[in-house]
């Protein structure tokens, strides 16, 4: 069963992205194996979710407007993974080379956060950059 949640550095990273959304598990550090989630067990501060894999692809398509998902390469019986952008209506393929599915499914939620992770740090930058002058130019105001 621990197969269906996502591994725990992954886990870390969209809780940093802003997932918070109700999980079956949780990761207890500084054990990184799931553990069934019992509200209140644990104290907040020590937890970390543990979504299921279906849960984090939703959440990327939901919050995002992303979707990836795996697919079989007929010809050769292998596996790859598929990122469609809604906003922009367009899709890009990448690797067929896995030969079982789970490995596609990691390699997509990988490619997921990585693209997620761009974006935000491309729209973040022209509001660090415009804080960055704001604050340099209360500070010639205060001299």
């Amino acid at each position: 069963m621990e197969k269906q949640f996502i591994p725990y550095g992954q886990a870390l990273e969209l809780k940093e992205l802003g997932f918070d959304e109700a999980c079956f598990g949780l990761y207890a550090p500084p054990c990184k194996t799931v553990f069934l989630h019992h509200y209140g067990l644990l104290d907040a501060k020590e937890q970390h979710l543990a979504p299921l894999y279906q849960q984090a692809f939703r959440w990327f398509r939901e919050k995002y407007n992303i979707d990836g998902f795996v697919r079989i390469e007929p010809l050769n019986e292998k596996y790859g993974f598929v990122i469609y952008n809604r906003e922009k209506d367009n899709f890009k393929e990448f690797s067929t080379d896995y030969t079982k599915t789970e490995d596609a499914e990691f390699e997509c939620l990988i490619k997921l956060i990585e693209i997620v992770k761009k974006t935000k740090k491309e729209f973040d930058k022209p509001f660090i950059d415009f804080a960055k002058q704001y604050v340099e130019q209360l500070k010639t105001k205060i001299k």
